[in-house]
């Protein structure tokens, strides 16, 4: 696996996104308690000129003041694609008080060379999370990750499915196969991973059913577009108080039949391996 030089950075539970272009929404980002947040100069903004232009002072001046009045919060603005006519606009909104750059649509190495050229041009050298949601981006989903480290990214099912001409389903069938390359690049390369937006709000089931299968991919956290899916998300991808005891008493035992000379032993009424034994270190491992 490549080493990422970006691995102290945030690695959140729960992404919050926020409109650009609507102060009142930015100001509310904070009060759900995600472990990050995203002001968004892409998909939630009209792709018209004017409309992007009226955003983005609006987008600097709440990024600004979240990220000095909320300092443990992640605060990120995602920009237009690199090959947009308004990512070179976008630019002039970011600030060093920001965790990151969001940048969707990357599809190569290039593209992420093409943006930190860019930001470097402004003066800024922010990490960049990473969109892949296209076919190519999916494709070459380890190169743009390994390029340089890129600590963070997110799968886009909707604009996936788009690209590819499919059909969003309920079960994610469509996408499983891109939702798991992606969550296998990144953790070839040291990223960590976010999981697909559930677009259909108010449907506890549903977010729990789909960050459920998201967790079990392989990835860290999620995409929110309502403050009430952000409680779900942080429990869903944390660690409960339960699975930090269950993995505590596992390595005891694990100690336990080693000082006895056991190389093998059951646990709760299962063979222990070592695979399982990392995934409890892992589990404690987050705090």
């Amino acid at each position: 696996m490549t080493a990422n030089p970006t691995a102290a950075l945030p690695r959140p539970r729960s992404v919050l996104f926020a409109p650009a272009g609507r102060a009142d929404l930015i100001a509310k980002l904070p009060r759900s308690a995600p472990d990050a947040v995203v002001i968004d100069l892409e998909d939630a903004v009209p792709a018209t000129a004017q409309a992007k232009a009226y955003a983005r002072p609006i987008a600097g001046e709440g990024s600004e003041t979240l990220a000095g009045e909320h300092p443990e919060l992640a605060v990120f603005v995602r920009v237009n694609s690199v090959h947009s006519p308004f990512f070179q606009d976008d630019l002039a909104v970011l600030h060093t008080g920001l965790a990151g750059v969001v940048v969707p649509k990357l599809e190569s190495a290039a593209d992420v060379t093409l943006t930190r050229d860019a930001l470097r041009q402004q003066g800024l050298d922010l990490p960049i999370l990473a969109g892949l949601e296209t076919g190519a981006g999916v494709w070459n989903a380890r190169e743009i990750l390994g390029e340089a480290g890129v600590p963070w990214a997110y799968f886009g099912a909707e604009d996936y499915i788009t690209d590819l001409g499919g059909v969003r389903t309920p079960d994610n069938t469509e996408v499983l196969y891109a939702r798991s390359q992606v969550a296998l690049a990144a953790r070839l390369t040291g990223t960590h991973a976010l999981d697909i937006v559930v677009t259909v709000l108010n449907d506890e089931p549903r977010f729990r059913a789909d960050a459920t299968q998201g967790r079990s991919l392989g990835y860290g956290g999620k995409l929110c577009i309502h403050p009430a899916q952000v409680t779900l998300s942080n429990e869903l991808f944390g660690v409960s108080e339960a699975q930090r005891e269950r993995a505590q008493a596992l390595l005891q035992a694990a100690a336990e039949a080693a000082q006895a000379g056991h190389g093998a032993f059951s646990f709760e009424g299962q063979m222990v391996d070592e695979p399982m034994l990392a995934s409890a270190r892992a589990v404690l491992a987050q705090g």
